[in-house]
């Protein structure tokens, strides 16, 4: 991928959810947000959507907040409360957000802004089913995105042994974004599992001055209380979406690859699971994505930091 501005500009399009919260936070400190697009997945679409109405809010910040698609293109909808809880965002007293939808097209969003926001980066931390319509709807995008970043796939899963979530529960759109010929940058399970809400971590956050700051640990507490329980191995929730943010703005934060990556749609195990071409041989497919493969998360951390204070100042 061509190299980011230091500030880029961004289409956000998410299913908020503990980690998605905390993307729209980083994002709103690194980037220029042009939009918040909603879309179900950790939870159901009016869940999402108010969900991100609420971080809206508590930054108070000037982005519009449009609805999109209720469910996958082909499978049938599934959520993870199990993860996120029924709500969402369980785990906080969150505000009574006082500024309503901005639209309930998505889709049409994402074309018109592009189209008049020649190099803006779409940015997308849920199910792709919104960008693979607007890829469908509209096949000029790809001459005016400047590029993709995503948090979903790895080389192993969280839904089942080889599919993360994300492109599980969609993976006829993610087939669509992936083999879509864009530039793609891949935050998968096997950086984002590397970046995680430790005690320690989590106690830096509750220090913090302000309502951000006591909204994040309330959802912090929950979300990493549910992955210690679920897990044999981990000290905190996986905190996967601001890496997909950070990945545009903070590339010396990681180590990568470009590799080959495709997406598999059916199969018990294997629907959603991204195949990742690892090979040296000489004659192996093209690269067409940049695979997110460590993370310096002390440093990752200290910029999410950051963007709670400022956020928790801003208000």
């Amino acid at each position: 991928m061509a190299p980011t501005p230091a500030r880029p500009r961004i289409i956000l399009d998410c299913d908020p959810g503990h980690d998605d919260a905390v993307a729209i936070v980083v994002a709103s400190h690194t980037c220029d947000i042009v939009g918040i697009t909603t879309v179900a997945g950790n939870a159901p679409l009016e869940r999402t959507a108010y969900n991100a109405r609420v971080m809206r809010h508590i930054l108070d910040i000037d982005v519009p907040v449009v609805a999109g698609a209720a469910g996958p293109l082909v499978v049938a909808p599934a959520f993870a409360g199990y993860v996120h809880g029924e709500s969402g965002l369980d785990g906080a007293d969150l505000p009574e957000p006082t500024r309503p939808l901005d639209g309930t097209d998505a889709v049409g969003f994402i074309i018109d802004t592009v189209r008049s926001e020649p190099g803006c980066h779409l940015v997308v931390t849920g199910p792709m089913t919104n960008i693979a319509l607007a890829l469908r709807m509209a096949p000029d995008l790809g001459d005016h995105i400047a590029g993709i970043s995503f948090m979903g796939g790895g080389t192993f899963g969280n839904r089942t042994p080889m599919a993360e979530f994300n492109l599980w529960a969609d993976p006829h759109a993610a087939a669509i974004v992936i083999g879509s010929g864009l530039p793609l940058i891949m935050a998968g399970l096997d950086v984002t599992h590397r970046f995680q809400a430790t005690p320690d971590r989590i106690e830096r956050v509750r220090a913090l001055d302000g309502r951000l700051a006591s909204v994040l640990s309330g959802l912090f507490d929950f979300f990493s209380e549910n992955y210690r329980s679920r897990h044999d191995d981990m000290a905190g929730a996986a905190v996967h979406d601001p890496l997909a943010v950070l990945a545009l703005t903070h590339r010396e934060l990681f180590a990568t690859s470009d590799s080959f990556v495709d997406v598999m749609v059916t199969g018990e195990h294997t629907r959603g699971m991204t195949v990742v071409d690892q090979r040296t041989l000489v004659d192996r497919p093209a690269a067409n994505c940049t695979v997110l493969t460590d993370v310096d998360a002390d440093a990752a951390w200290d910029i999410t930091i950051e963007a709670i204070a400022a956020g928790s100042r801003s208000v």
